[in-house]
């Protein structure tokens, strides 16, 4: 069972900030940000490449519900997923980091040269 999956289950604590029956919202215990927000499913699902549209669907209000409640809605936040280990991803469960509390700057994000295109 993933770490995700067991923070769903209660075994693993975690700082709520909403939950509904099929989604979470808790803060990262290593934030990037002022706020800095992790929004999971419920239902595993490993990563955005193998999400279905009907849970990101429903997944997109909660997201939206989530910015409101923590004022974010106005002034601007940044919702990230990372998909796969190329991507960065580190739990392999869906999840969405929504940042803000700030004015967020673009870091620099791989060392590599960038690939051309035809």
């Amino acid at each position: 069972m993933c770490l995700f999956c067991k923070i769903v289950k209660g075994e693993i604590p975690s700082n709520k900030v909403l939950e509904n029956d099929e989604f979470l919202a808790f803060h990262d215990i290593n934030p990037k940000a002022p706020i800095h927000i992790l929004i999971i499913p419920k239902k595993h699902v490993e990563n955005f490449q193998e999400v279905d549209g009907e849970t990101m669907a429903k997944m997109t209000p909660f997201i939206q519900e989530v910015a409101k409640e923590l004022e974010l809605d106005e002034n601007g936040y940044r919702l990230i997923t990372n998909n796969g280990r190329d991507g960065g991803q580190e739990v392999m469960h869906l999840h969405f980091h929504l940042l803000g509390g700030a004015r967020l700057k673009w870091p620099h994000l791989a060392d590599s040269q960038p690939k051309k295109f035809i």
